[in-house]
């Protein structure tokens, strides 16, 4: 029953911004449980790599200049967002559904 940000932070895959007064830090994912980050990033390595949607999805982030690494965490978001909406429907995964 949650939802895509609280997942997110779940995880440790949630943006954390490390900003203070007028200066603005980079953003940095942090914190939640790295077991699961630990998991979630291999299974990424892989959809990100075989899967249609994924790699669409990191090639185009790729295209519009972002970092290997910033692009592979959103990709992890993704796919994290994703498996959540397919265990809270119960609904197996569908390429038409999830779009890049």
């Amino acid at each position: 029953r949650l939802n895509r940000r609280e997942i997110a932070a779940l995880a440790g895959v949630a943006p954390v911004a490390n900003d203070s007064g007028n200066r603005k830090g980079r953003r940095r994912v942090q914190g939640g449980r790295f077991e699961i980050r630990r998991v979630l990033y291999m299974a990424t390595l892989t959809a990100a790599r075989y899967n249609p949607v994924i790699r669409a999805f990191y090639e185009r982030l790729r295209a519009a200049g972002k970092l290997p690494k910033v692009a592979l965490v959103a990709c992890m978001r993704k796919l994290l967002t994703t498996l959540n909406a397919m265990v809270r429907t119960g609904k197996p995964w569908d390429p038409s559904l999830h779009r890049a």
